[in-house]
């Protein structure tokens, strides 16, 4: 029979791991993330410098071989923070548990693809951690705020996009039929293209419909856009309110390292961990 010891990490390890890692309340915690923080722009420096020819021409061996120890760095520290919890699939799933997996995978991926380490400047969104390194715990908690706010927002956007979707499919149907391949409209996934730079008013003009009755459509298409832009902004600003209202605690979760909990909450209402 195996004992427990030998199945998980032991509890003052995993806390301690935890308190280092995921919090910025205590001194190692705070050397912990600035190292990190540098880690992360230097690495993403280090990948833009490899994008200049002659920096690559003359440099190329000794940032690639920064790169590698940057990706070997993160990957131990992803591997940890994964050890550190006591649900690391919950940990792994989560917003920054896929960032801080991004920002690794490229490297290995440039083993069978050469050049997709380019794509190691999505390190860059390691950065969102800045603001539990310098203790504002203001913009912390307003960040947390925002995110509770979008996420009960998700719903409400998806069904708006669809409807969004199928009104682009239609008027850009409509107008392969109105104005047809002599004005441009050559297809519908072209029309469909039209009504998205109409209705977002962002206006390119490579197309621009020809006919009377086209004209009409792209008027009122464009009267149509204005509240595309106007009812998302709606939604999330009345989950927005909810959520100020509500307040956020910004203690990470010891079971999957997720933040934005209520003030008052006992549990994890991701995982159900208690606090």
């Amino acid at each position: 029979m195996t004992h427990p010891s030998e199945q998980s990490p032991p509890p003052g390890i995993r806390a301690r791991l935890h308190e280092i890692i995921f919090e910025a309340e205590t001194p190692a915690g705070k050397a912990f993330d600035v190292a990190l923080l540098w880690a992360i722009l230097l690495s993403v420096l280090a990948v833009m410098l490899e994008s200049v020819a002659p920096i690559r021409a003359q440099y190329g061996q000794v940032i690639r071989v920064a790169e590698w120890v940057f990706t070997v760095l993160f990957t131990v520290e992803y591997m940890l923070r994964l050890f550190s919890v006591s649900r690391p699939w919950l940990y792994a799933r989560s917003f920054y548990g896929l960032v801080d997996l991004l920002a690794i995978l490229p490297s290995y991926v440039s083993l069978m693809l050469p050049g997709a380490q380019s794509l190691l400047v999505v390190r860059i969104l390691r950065l969102l951690r800045i603001f539990r390194v310098l203790k504002l715990v203001s913009f912390l908690g307003q960040a947390e705020v925002l995110l509770t706010a979008l996420r009960a927002s998700r719903q409400k956007i998806t069904v708006f996009l669809l409807a969004v979707l199928s009104t682009v499919v239609i008027m850009g149907s409509v107008m392969y039929l109105v104005e047809g391949e002599a004005n441009g409209f050559d297809s519908i996934p072209r029309g469909m293209y039209w009504a998205i730079v109409t209705m977002t008013t962002v206006g390119f003009g490579d197309i621009t419909p020809k006919t009377v009755p086209g004209q009409f459509i792209a008027s009122a298409l464009m009267i149509l856009g204005y509240g595309v832009i106007a009812v998302p902004t709606g939604i999330v600003s009345v989950e927005l309110a909810a959520a100020t209202r509500q307040g956020i605690n910004p203690e990470a979760c010891p079971g999957c390292g997720a933040e934005g909990h209520d003030v008052d909450a006992v549990h994890c209402k991701f995982c159900g961990t208690r606090l």
